[in-house]
């Protein structure tokens, strides 16, 4: 009996020294927190767009009609030149009405040529005689615009270049939506990156800047463009900007491939650095001998994952990063890390 009640009283005295310990932790103890070290590195703020590679000039071959495909080159990856016939769609239907209005226009030409005569033996009234030759024009005119729209099934490279693409086969039918385009025709060099920018970051995007480039295609290798232009209006629906970013002459990207580019706003070397993580409200909490010392700074470049400090800070200070918001400056911490 004796035996049970001491066990009580131990296991009452553990429970109770447990609780004690964990509420020293939790309220009595001094925090731990993670600092860094102020340092010297590279920094640069950007701006992320993204865009797919397409060639300076070029330029897509859309039927005007719905026609299916009679005759189409075999030329992909070959060089055109503007006029070349690339494609030519069913035009039976087009040469019937041409034929049609032809037969209708000898008819009217007979016509003109009589009353021409009569007016001129005074048989025939001058209003005769101009109404029979506006009717011929008309016919004229009808059998323009059938024959254009007859010259219109042929398909026809629209500049000098290469073939980079060609959809379709003899048989299909050509479609006269902006995405059903046959072919694409353009020059394979220069190209350049076709990249929409959110709305917010344009104020600082400008002509020239350098532009660094990712593609899973190519781990680990350095890919770079450069700002070329960019388009007066923006999207309104995806408040976005398009700018052109212009690749070099030997770079490894292909057109159509999509990329994710970082346009280089400033960059520093050799400068004072701290995680962007670690400033909260302008200032950073500084570590010396234990103590939190709560310290405004003056930052420059912010990049994505460090920020510079232009004054507040020297070289080696310790800071906490990530800064901690339930620290009060005079703290007494506990510092882990460099």
């Amino acid at each position: 009996m004796r035996i049970s009640r001491l066990f009580v009283w131990l296991l009452v005295l553990a429970l109770v020294g447990a609780g004690g310990f964990l509420a020293w932790r939790r309220f009595g103890a001094t925090p731990q927190v993670a600092v860094v070290a102020v340092k010297r590195g590279s920094v640069a703020e950007v701006v992320y767009a993204t865009g797919v590679v397409e060639p300076t000039r070029w330029a897509k071959v859309i039927a005007y009609q719905r026609k299916r495909i009679v005759d189409i080159c075999d030329c992909e990856g070959k060089t055109v030149k503007a006029g070349d016939v690339l494609a030519r769609l069913d035009d039976t239907e087009e040469k019937a009405n041409v034929a049609e209005l032809e037969a209708r226009r000898a008819l009217l030409k007979n016509d003109v040529d009589r009353v021409s005569g009569l007016y001129k033996l005074n048989a025939a009234t001058k209003t005769a005689l101009d109404q029979a030759i506006t009717a011929l024009r008309e016919y004229d005119a009808r059998i323009e615009a059938r024959k254009q729209k007859m010259a219109d099934l042929v398909l026809r490279a629209p500049i000098d270049g290469v073939v980079l693409k060609r959809e379709g086969h003899i048989g299909d039918m050509a479609g006269t939506g902006v995405n059903d385009a046959l072919f694409w025709v353009g020059k394979p060099k220069p190209l350049r990156i076709d990249a929409d920018v959110n709305e917010e970051d344009m104020p600082r995007v400008k002509v020239g800047q350098k532009v660094l480039l990712r593609h899973d295609g190519f781990p680990g290798q350095a890919l770079e463009a450069a700002v070329d232009d960019i388009t007066p209006k923006g999207d309104p629906q995806t408040k976005t900007f398009r700018v052109y970013l212009a690749l070099p002459n030997e770079t490894p990207l292909r057109i159509g491939m999509s990329v994710e580019a970082n346009i280089v706003i400033a960059a520093r070397e050799n400068a004072l650095v701290v995680p962007a993580e670690a400033i909260f409200n302008g200032a950073v909490d500084r570590v010396a001998d234990g103590v939190v010392a709560r310290t405004p700074v003056k930052t420059g470049v912010r990049g994505v994952r460090l920020v510079e400090v232009l004054a507040g800070l020297d070289e080696g200070a310790r800071v906490i990063s990530p800064a901690r918001r339930d620290l009060k400056d005079g703290a007494r911490v506990r510092a882990s890390g460099p």
